[in-house]
């Protein structure tokens, strides 16, 4: 997680993910969508979730980077942003997010 506030003037801070393959970075990006929109949050625009290599979710102040591997090697936002600073999120109390009803296999 990256505070671009000095950097952009679009976002606050840029969460950048990596996933593993394309169904993986659909899970993620589905996961944070159902999470987030329980807890009343709702995103702007979303981007390449129909590719699986580079998902854009913009909340906002905060935009979501949801990314293969090779896609976040490619586009290098950690260096690009490298004046950022890094936000130590897992130094923070952060909120409790609802659960996810579990769907039944076959749904």
């Amino acid at each position: 997680m990256l505070d671009v506030r000095e950097q952009i003037k679009v976002a606050d801070y840029f969460v950048i993910v990596t996933g593993t393959s394309r169904p993986h970075i659909r899970a993620i990006q589905q996961e944070i969508h159902v999470r987030l929109k329980a807890a009343g949050v709702s995103h702007g625009r979303e981007e390449g979730g129909d590719l699986g290599w580079w998902v854009l979710m913009d909340y906002g102040d905060v935009i979501v980077h949801v990314m293969q591997a090779e896609a976040r090697e490619y586009y290098d936002l950690d260096g690009l942003y490298r004046e950022a600073t890094e936000v130590q999120w897992r130094e923070r109390a952060l909120p409790e997010l609802p659960e996810t009803k579990q769907r039944a296999v076959g749904s």
